[in-house]
């Protein structure tokens, strides 16, 4: 492929080579939503404490959930259970959301996500409803942020999702923040390393640590910010690092150029992403001419039944979803009627993204967010 950039306003270009595979969310980490019978309680919302009021909105965000599944016939115990991991996590600043999800009386999952829903959602399915936590994630990537002057350097390194065994809770991507992470406390779920010597001596060291936080998360690309002189002095040992470094506002000098790098990585890593999103869909029009992609709806029900695909691409509104059937026996299987499917008797019945999520998940598919608005399509493991 030819390789292409993606400018970071007033800053640099990052000259890449596209790599969609990249940009191809592994499903995975959803399997475990899939291990109850059903029916299945989701709920995302707003958790973000940036008010002196928030604790009362999101309690208040919660009761309204709450009510809305017990009005769409969730039990009790299924409720309090939810209950008893919902609300977000406090000491976290910025913006957060949460997803969580379960069935007969216990959690399945609890994520805290790297920007808060565009709504508060929740549903009483036969099948769980993931979709905003699957947006959410699929705009991330690993990433690297050494803030550096010359007397030192903090690095660290974002996974797209970490967990927490203490209380088995995901965090999404940038969910913990350079201020937060810095100086312990959440920083046990991330790569950190500090050094506080003298930058002309040590360069090579801190450039040493860099790469290992790269390879540790697999990160995309190294963001840098501080001082110039410590960052030519740290570039000039990066030569040979295969994520591109980009140099950014900000820094480490006190909470101020902590929090200006803070916003820079998260403006310069939508543009990292949109532009990964848009290969994608590059590489999905290349694939239609050569018969291993479907650009509509019945195709890609079909190709998902037949566990033909590759990649399932959705687009994020979904403003006037219709409703499918699906098979509690072969969860691959989906159909417009009941009748269609292998064995009509006890067919699920749900709106159809949550249902094509299932099909691609235990089908071993991947996703990409198709750009634009709405959409279904898919790219596939073979041609028709």
């Amino acid at each position: 492929m030819v390789a292409t950039g993606h400018q970071i306003p007033g800053r640099t270009t990052i000259n890449r080579t596209p790599d969609v595979y990249r940009y191809r969310m592994d499903l995975a980490f959803l399997r475990p939503l899939y291990e109850s019978g059903g029916p299945v309680a989701s709920a995302c919302l707003d958790t973000t404490r940036d008010t002196p009021d928030a604790e009362k909105m999101i309690e208040l965000r919660w009761r309204a959930l709450r009510e809305d599944l017990a009005r769409q016939g969730a039990d009790a115990a299924t409720l309090d259970a939810m209950e008893s991991v919902a609300g977000g996590v406090r000491g976290i600043g910025g913006p957060q959301g949460e997803a969580v999800f379960a069935a007969d009386g216990e959690v399945l999952a609890v994520h805290t996500m790297a920007r808060p829903p565009v709504r508060d959602r929740a549903s009483w399915l036969p099948v769980p409803d993931p979709f905003d936590l699957v947006l959410d994630r699929g705009r991330l990537l690993p990433y690297v942020v050494a803030a550096v002057d010359r007397e030192g350097a903090d690095v660290f390194a974002y996974d797209v999702a970490v967990p927490d065994p203490a209380t088995a809770r995901f965090f999404n991507g940038g969910s913990l923040h350079v201020h937060k992470v810095r100086g312990g406390g959440m920083a046990s779920s991330h790569y950190q390393r500090h050094s506080e010597n003298v930058w002309e001596k040590n360069a090579e060291q801190v450039a040493q640590d860099v790469a290992r936080a790269v390879r540790d998360v697999g990160a995309a690309v190294v963001f840098v910010g501080g001082d110039q002189r410590a960052i030519g002095l740290l570039r000039a040992h990066l030569d040979a690092l295969e994520p591109p470094v980009v140099e950014l506002p900000g820094g480490r000098a006190d909470h101020d150029a902590a929090g200006a790098l803070r916003e820079s990585v998260d403006a310069a890593l939508e543009d990292v992403t949109a532009g990964g999103r848009e290969d994608v869909i590059d590489d999905f029009h290349d694939r239609i001419s050569q018969g291993t992609a479907v650009d509509d709806a019945p195709g890609t029900l079909r190709a998902l039944t037949d566990g033909r695909v590759e990649t399932l691409l959705l687009g994020a509104d979904r403003g006037g979803e219709p409703w499918l059937y699906g098979s509690p026996d072969e969860p691959r299987a989906l159909a417009t009627v009941a009748s269609a499917l292998p064995a009509a008797d006890g067919a699920l019945h749900a709106p159809a993204t949550p249902l094509m999520l299932r099909s691609a998940v235990l089908g071993d598919a991947g996703f990409s967010e198709l750009t634009g608005g709405a959409g279904t399509a898919a790219t596939l493991r073979f041609a028709l």
